[in-house]
């Protein structure tokens, strides 16, 4: 397991430090910006494009965000730096772009977006944009063939399980996962305490939230797990108001 206390030690802004997509949209060099400049560590999702780029979008679609139909995949990571995001001046970028804003100021972690059948390559070129890349990165994903192609290429940075569900047989599946030799899960703070992350915190294993909204499941967040991803509220301002 490799080692990464930095992992834990601030917290981690859901697709950048955005306001709930009213004027500062999600997964967007200024939601990135704005995580820099407050000292948070930053989450966002990776997209590969048709022409084999990854770029930084959650979604497989579109209209949520640009409101236009389409395939984020079926793009090139060219068309899709031209498309605004929100009507705003933002763009999609590229990771390599969200690499070149960050420098290293922040750690990243990214998640990798999947679809059996569809991602060949996607693991390695990941790696390769990051290989010249220096700064605290870590990779984690919810699909369990992106994380053994990640394994394959011999990813030399913190690996991770996003995960969710409360069920045995939930927890079947990610014990799987977990025998590749991951280094810390990502887990959904509405599904904690569980038998499965207290069994993984016990063996040492990091564990984050997603997603922290309130300061209901901030608090839960520190008593079954070790950091959170959190959006739509600024932790230093509620760490002032508790005090």
């Amino acid at each position: 397991m490799i080692d990464a206390p930095w992992l834990v030690e601030r917290p981690v802004a859901h697709r950048g430090f955005h306001d709930m997509n009213k004027t500062v949209f999600e997964n967007t060099l200024s939601a990135f910006s704005r995580a820099i400049e407050a000292g948070f560590a930053i989450e966002c999702d990776l997209q590969y494009a048709s022409n084999a780029v990854p770029v930084v979008f959650h979604d497989d679609d579109l209209e949520r965000l640009c409101g236009i139909k389409g395939d984020v995949r079926e793009r090139t990571s060219g068309e899709l730096g031209l498309i605004t995001i929100g009507r705003t001046a933002d763009r999609i970028p590229t990771l390599k772009q969200l690499l070149d804003l960050t420098r290293g100021r922040v750690p990243l972690v990214l998640e990798l977006k999947g679809r059996p059948g569809d991602d060949q390559g996607f693991a390695d070129t990941v790696l390769e944009v990051l290989e010249d890349y220096e700064g605290p990165v870590a990779l984690m994903s919810f699909d369990h063939h992106l994380l053994k192609d990640l394994k394959k290429a011999q990813c030399p940075y913190p690996l991770g399980l996003t995960a969710e569900g409360s069920r045995p047989e939930d927890f079947f599946v990610h014990d799987e996962a977990m025998q590749l030799g991951l280094d810390f899960i990502s887990y959904a703070v509405a599904h904690l305490p569980n038998d499965f992350i207290t069994a993984q915190r016990e063996r040492g294993m990091p564990v984050i939230t997603w997603t922290v909204r309130d300061e209901t499941m901030r608090a839960r967040t520190y008593v079954y797990a070790d950091q959170m991803t959190f959006e739509g509220f600024d932790p230093r301002e509620s760490q002032t108001a508790a005090a």
